[in-house]
């Protein structure tokens, strides 16, 4: 019962279903502009060994009244702080694209300062962090930004087309893209978890080029595989992916 409470009134998840079985949790981190309403399924298709605990970030659905962060390594503090009470039990991250990003940074900063480390990363549609980026586009005039929004296919063409709508989600993604933007690569000791990468065979912006040296990041295993769709094949190849992701989550919890 104080587990149900717990769970009910830490704004940083959105978990509708507990599993108090489950040998392993999985911490799933969205994209730019995105919520935990992204991985809302996810815990009807995954083994009955794993508990999907999706990250709701500051600035979206039931936090939209709170600033979100801009800067990544304060988010990656706060996200810690606030997970903390459900790294009692083995876990893993997924992120896509920002949400890569946070799960590598937090990997980097839980065993420093918390003692625990996750089983296993995914890292899905997103350039490995050593790989620098062109150009950035947090910063970039009004119109400018939407085309770039338009191009990478993740916002609904309801939502560019409808003005008051996208003026409520333009300090949010600028604030999204500006974690990636500004995020300078630190020079430290490579971790030991195995990384499974993932990528759209159509996504012009995060080529298999841009994922493979996500294997230079870790002594342990690492693993690269494309899916048929674009940036967003996340939605689109969905049980595709959730079918890789079950086979990896079942190998982790049969060493558990």
């Amino acid at each position: 019962m104080m587990r149900t409470k717990t769970v009910a009134l830490n704004p940083w998840l959105e978990r509708p279903q507990t599993n108090p079985s489950a040998s392993l949790r999985l911490f799933c981190f969205p994209y730019a502009g995105g919520s935990a309403r992204i991985f809302r399924a996810w815990g009807q298709h995954l083994p009955r060994c794993v508990e999907v605990c999706p990250v709701q970030l500051p600035g979206r659905d039931r936090r939209i009244a709170e600033p979100p962060f801009s800067n990544v390594e304060l988010l990656v503090q706060a996200a810690a702080e606030g997970l903390r009470p459900f790294f009692d039990k083995p876990f893993a991250f997924f992120g896509h694209s920002m949400g890569a990003l946070l799960s590598f940074e937090l990997a980097h900063y839980l065993p420093a300062k918390f003692g625990v480390s996750p089983k296993h990363i995914f890292a899905s549609g997103r350039r490995a962090p050593q790989v620098t980026k062109e150009r950035s586009i947090y910063d970039l005039p009004k119109e400018q930004l939407l085309q770039e929004l338009q191009e990478l296919k993740g916002t609904p063409p309801d939502v560019l087309e409808h003005p008051d709508l996208m003026e409520l989600m333009l300090p949010l993604l600028r604030a999204d893209f500006a974690l990636g933007d500004t995020y300078v690569f630190p020079n430290r000791p490579l971790l030991s978890i195995p990384i499974t990468a993932f990528g759209g065979l159509r996504d012009s912006t995060v080529t298999r080029a841009h994922l493979q040296p996500w294997g230079e990041l870790t002594t342990g295993s690492f693993s690269l595989r494309m899916f048929p769709g674009d940036h967003f094949f996340l939605h689109s190849d969905e049980f595709r992916l959730m079918d890789v992701i079950a086979r990896e989550i079942q190998q982790i919890c049969e060493q558990i």
